[in-house]
């Protein structure tokens, strides 16, 4: 069966592989096509587009929105990273990245911490930092001896460190990715620890404003969550995706592909989107 990776990420976010060095996993991996999908940002994109590499690519990316007291990811495929609309959108969250990032880094410091937000470029001032980068710098430097620890201790959401910054919502997260000609998907729908009643309120919601699919196939899944997010996508009419949400070393145990090695997403998830676009 050919298989494919709808979700990674490269070093233009949170990844640790630069987009090529992706493709090329990709390719190593036996997949027939892979989509990047960096946090709020399209950066990568045209570097990875401009391969010639026997694979295809998807131009993804993946949207936080404000939910709740925190976020929900909305990921959007096949998308135009040049749409007017969504790079000011990208500038936006960017720049209240950045916002957030120095506040956090400040109120580090006055808990004794040496960090600055340039430690945590290090180097690549173009790339999207997140709380991934500040765990990392955190074990690093002996701060903690995990990345686990570092959110629990110091970059959870009800540390005292913590900075919540503002976010788009759903519904503009979804406007934005199909005003750039793409198709929004509701990314590892079981990770915000939603109650039936209110995970299906939300996929209601989301379809009104033009939700296309649902992430059904993911890297930490249980066999029981799968089939759940498999029939929440029939009820609602629309389509499924599968990916690993591989991070490189920033997430060790999953593999491109093959997400913790239980993973495998058919090509053939993509014929509905390749027929939507050629009706488009």
């Amino acid at each position: 069966m050919d298989t494919i990776d709808m979700h990674v990420h490269s070093t233009a976010s949170d990844g640790t592989f630069t987009p090529t060095e992706v493709a090329n996993l990709a390719l190593d991996a036996g997949l027939k096509a892979f989509a990047l999908t960096d946090h709020d940002t399209t950066n990568g994109i045209n570097e990875v587009m401009s391969l010639s590499l026997p694979i295809e690519i998807i131009p993804g990316i993946e949207l936080s929105a404000g939910f709740g007291k925190g976020d929900i990811h909305i990921l959007g495929y096949y998308i135009n990273p040049e749409c007017k609309e969504l790079k000011e959108a990208v500038k936006f969250m960017v720049d209240e990245r950045i916002w957030r990032n120095e506040k956090m880094a400040q109120n580090l410091n006055e808990a004794g911490i040496d960090i600055t937000v340039d430690k945590l470029y290090d180097g690549d001032p173009d790339k999207v930092l997140t709380r991934a980068h500040f765990a990392g710098y955190l074990v690093d430097n002996g701060y903690v001896k995990d990345k686990a620890e570092a959110f629990k201790k110091y970059l959870g959401e009800d540390t005292p460190y913590y900075v919540l910054r503002q976010y788009l919502s759903p519904e503009e997260c979804i406007e934005l990715i199909l005003k750039a000609g793409g198709f929004p998907v509701l990314a590892h729908p079981f990770q915000y620890k939603l109650s039936m009643p209110d995970l299906t309120a939300l996929i209601e919601r989301l379809k009104k404003a033009g939700l296309y699919g649902i992430e059904a196939l993911y890297s930490t899944y249980t066999r029981m969550e799968e089939d759940l997010a498999k029939s929440l996508a029939h009820r609602y009419n629309l389509k499924i995706t599968g990916g690993s949400d591989f991070h490189g070393t920033n997430k060790p145990d999953i593999s491109i592909g093959s997400g913790t090695g239980n993973l495998s997403i058919p090509y053939e998830l993509l014929a509905p989107f390749k027929e939507d676009l050629k009706l488009s």
